[in-house]
């Protein structure tokens, strides 16, 4: 099996999870969210954009409920074993044989967890879970119970992570040998990427964001590219993938003459990012660190010009966005954990002026402050 953690990780995993379901009095767990699959067994796959489900009891049991496809998927990449096949016929609701497999499991009447918080089970299926288990047993929404375990990263994961954020790394100094004015962005996502694949990397969560132009305003991934011009700014956001688990990065270079503007939005993202690594760390809430991006961006006269959130915790991620919660805003009362893992974005787009500026990496919280995972430094980049 092509299994990244020991089974020693996955059974405290499981067992920490088994916990968690007495704690909420729930018999057992219907899980629909792809990272807590892969977290609990190391089950591996996109098959989660069809119907699949995998039981957790508060006894230990696993079972899967998926389509053929990800048979072989499931014995090659988990820890599972009873592995059951929904079929693929017209007008089949696969909801009904999921509630054939929770009856031979002894689940009619019990309570129920369910993960609802998550693109794993769409608008639709649960429309059809809902009415094929209906009067059959309670369901309580507890989308948050793998996640929160989640949180604390194992040395597994914080080694996973630390790959990933190498392979990051590797991404920008492809990018920084590729960038000049008269370059295509299709000749600098091709060369990062390609540093994350040749590092023995992963496909991120979501695409590698790349715009330049106008188009580095955007914090989101277009299609279509531009050739760099004389004077130009491209704002890159993209992330290192080891295992599944990412470290995330941000930076917005420049070709040519840097703008007064530029500059000083680049001093102010720097001054911001220490600011929020001077509160990310035990002791401090999530809203402590938003709070501290605030002040210095609107102390720099950018207040009109930041994002309300500046931040998100990094770990296992699949499509459609390597996002995981909690994130960083204002009046966020999360407590900050050693072994938490973070990505702080610093990013300031100016719509009249049409310039951006954005400064970003992922840290580790240690038990005195955090650590940045990134050998990359902070300072303006500018090429020819």
């Amino acid at each position: 099996m092509a299994l990244h953690f020991d089974q020693a990780e996955f059974a405290g995993r499981v067992a920490a999870a088994q916990s968690a379901l007495v704690e909420r009095q729930l018999d057992g767990l219907l899980i629909f969210r792809p990272e807590s699959m892969y977290y609990l067994s190391g089950f591996d796959t996109f098959g989660y954009a069809m119907f699949q489900c995998m039981y957790l009891g508060a006894d230990g049991r696993m079972v899967l409920l998926t389509r053929a496809p990800d048979r072989a998927q499931a014995e090659l990449t988990s820890t599972l074993s009873d592995i059951r096949i929904w079929t693929d016929e017209q007008g089949h609701n696969p909801a009904l044989q999921l509630k054939e497999m929770l009856q031979s499991l002894g689940c009619a009447g019990k309570n129920l967890g369910i993960e609802l918080d998550t693109v794993g089970l769409n608008a639709s299926q649960w429309l059809q879970v809902n009415a094929a288990l209906d009067s059959f047993c309670t369901l309580t929404d507890a989308s948050a119970l793998i996640n929160e375990l989640r949180f604390i990263k194992s040395d597994a994961e914080i080694a996973c992570i630390e790959r990933a954020a190498e392979l990051a790394d590797d991404a920008l100094d492809a990018a920084m040998a590729t960038a000049r004015s008269g370059v295509s962005e299709s000749d600098i996502l091709a060369d990062m990427q390609g540093a994350v694949f040749r590092g023995g990397g992963d496909y991120a969560g979501n695409e590698f964001i790349i715009g330049s132009g106008e188009y580095a305003l955007l914090c989101r991934y277009h299609s279509g590219r531009r050739v760099l011009g004389q004077n130009d700014q491209l704002t890159l956001e993209w992330a290192g993938c080891f295992h599944r688990y990412h470290a995330a990065m941000m930076r917005t270079v420049l070709t040519g003459e840097p703008s007064a503007e530029h500059i000083a939005m680049h001093a102010v993202a720097e001054e911001a990012l220490r600011a929020c690594e001077d509160k990310l760390k035990p002791g401090f809430t999530l809203g402590d660190v938003f709070d501290a991006h605030a002040r210095v961006a609107d102390a720099g006269g950018l207040k009109q010009h930041r994002l309300n959130a500046c931040g998100y915790t990094m770990g296992c991620a699949y499509a459609p966005i390597w996002v995981d919660h909690p994130m960083i805003y204002t009046g966020n009362p999360l407590l900050i954990q050693p072994n938490m893992v973070f990505f702080l974005h610093m990013i300031f787009v100016n719509r009249e002026t049409r310039r951006a500026m954005t400064v970003g990496h992922s840290l580790l919280v240690t038990e005195k402050g955090n650590r940045r995972l990134s050998r990359s430094g902070t300072e303006l980049l500018v090429v020819s």
